[in-house]
């Protein structure tokens, strides 16, 4: 665990938990917009999984990264056209410039903004405790704290959200999958890689839907020949065959996430001969090239947010479909405005209920409008099997 470079005379102290995009977002929002004393707690132990690969560079990104002066060309790749694939070999172009990071490329360098503070893995949340002037917070391994505020930042199967709501699972299953793959350039074919390089690549048709653009690399360069490729395949799957999909060859049965070292040769065979089976050429080469990995599609409904001291955001505040392109961006605009909504405040006077109110309400409203657009995107593609908006 790393120190805590503490502010001489924070205002107040924030807990946050999820160490993820959306936590890390909070952390920089509150301590260098607000000067907060900020502590992150993560469940998760070891390396941190890049579960989302690919992410669009969204104004809020951009917005935080500026704020901590990162320059956002320098963590993107950049697309020159969308191409359509046809099953027949055919394609359909058209100029749409865009520029693409990746989820690991953004933590490594919001992790080091924070490298000064305390950020706690293996910390899996038990309890949280509120009287009228803190929190109490403790977790699994008997380490316990108090805290002026805690932020839920920790995603679609949020502990705070179930903790706060009494609702152990509030995600629902789609119908649908997101199989994934994020595989070095320098280890595919060239041909493939020319075909797939400086263009967002796709393939639809009624239950499936393939997109593919390069991301940077592992070490967040953006060079030629250093980046990776990234893939995302959304297939409609019976919730009966999830169980077996979802358990690796270790045995682990996983909620949310199978991770790429887990599959086991039967579900990579038969994701391998949908491919052959489904997809044009040049994705039916880069499935079987691909050490794949997989998401099932969840909706969680909008969430109330504020619950005395702790406040939802990001996936466990409630869910937007992929489609939109806004999950990361969406946790980044809840941290953004919150901070807003906390300016001024200092730990032993009253929160700031009104505002806090009208953060809860605007973020909704948002999240709602966004919702919706998803599930039509979803719909319009065939995915889903109740593909209804």
């Amino acid at each position: 665990m790393r120190t805590h470079a503490v502010n001489a005379d924070p205002p107040f102290k924030a807990a946050i938990i999820g160490g993820s995009l959306g936590g890390l977002a909070a952390a920089i929002e509150l301590k260098d917009g607000l000067g907060a004393a900020v502590s992150v707690y993560e469940r998760s132990s070891g390396t941190m999984q890049a579960r989302g690969a690919g992410v669009v560079m969204q104004p809020e990104l951009d917005e935080l990264l500026h704020r901590i002066g990162v320059e956002k060309r320098s963590v993107c790749v950049q697309l020159e056209e969308r191409v359509a694939l046809q099953q027949d070999g055919q394609t359909h172009r058209q100029r749409a410039p865009q520029l693409m990071t990746a989820w690991d490329a953004l933590y490594k360098i919001m992790n080091a903004h924070l490298v000064d503070d305390c950020y706690r893995q293996d910390s899996e949340l038990l309890s949280i405790d509120q009287s009228e002037s803190f929190a109490a917070i403790a977790f699994a391994d008997g380490y316990e704290t108090n805290t002026d505020i805690v932020v839920g930042a920790d995603g679609v199967n949020s502990t705070c959200r179930s903790l706060l709501t009494g609702i152990a699972e509030a995600a629902r299953y789609t119908g649908y999958v997101a199989w994934r793959g994020l595989e070095d350039e320098r280890d595919l074919p060239p041909q493939l890689v020319n075909t797939l390089s400086e263009r967002f690549t796709s393939y639809m048709r009624p239950g499936m839907q393939m997109l593919c653009y390069l991301v940077p690399g592992a070490d967040g360069s953006t060079v030629p020949g250093e980046r990776r490729v990234n893939w995302v395949w959304y297939v409609n799957t019976h919730e009966a065959g999830l169980e077996t999909l979802m358990t690796g060859e270790s045995g682990t049965h996983y909620r949310s996430f199978l991770p790429p070292h887990d599959s086991s040769p039967e579900v990579r065979r038969a994701v391998v001969d949908l491919a052959q089976r489904d997809l044009p050429a040049p994705f039916r080469d880069l499935v079987e090239a691909s050490n794949v990995f997989m998401q099932p599609v969840q909706d969680v409904d909008v969430q109330p947010r504020v619950h005395g001291r702790v406040f939802l955001i990001g996936d466990a505040a409630g869910t937007v479909r992929p489609h939109t392109a806004s999950g990361t961006s969406k946790a980044f605009g809840d941290a953004a405005l919150l901070a807003g909504a906390l300016k001024g405040w200092r730990a032993g006077s009253p929160l700031p209920v009104d505002r806090l109110g009208s953060w809860e309400a605007l973020r909704n409203a948002e999240m709602l409008s966004i919702a919706k657009r998803g599930r039509q995107l979803a719909a319009h593609s065939g995915l889903g099997l109740n593909a209804a908006a």
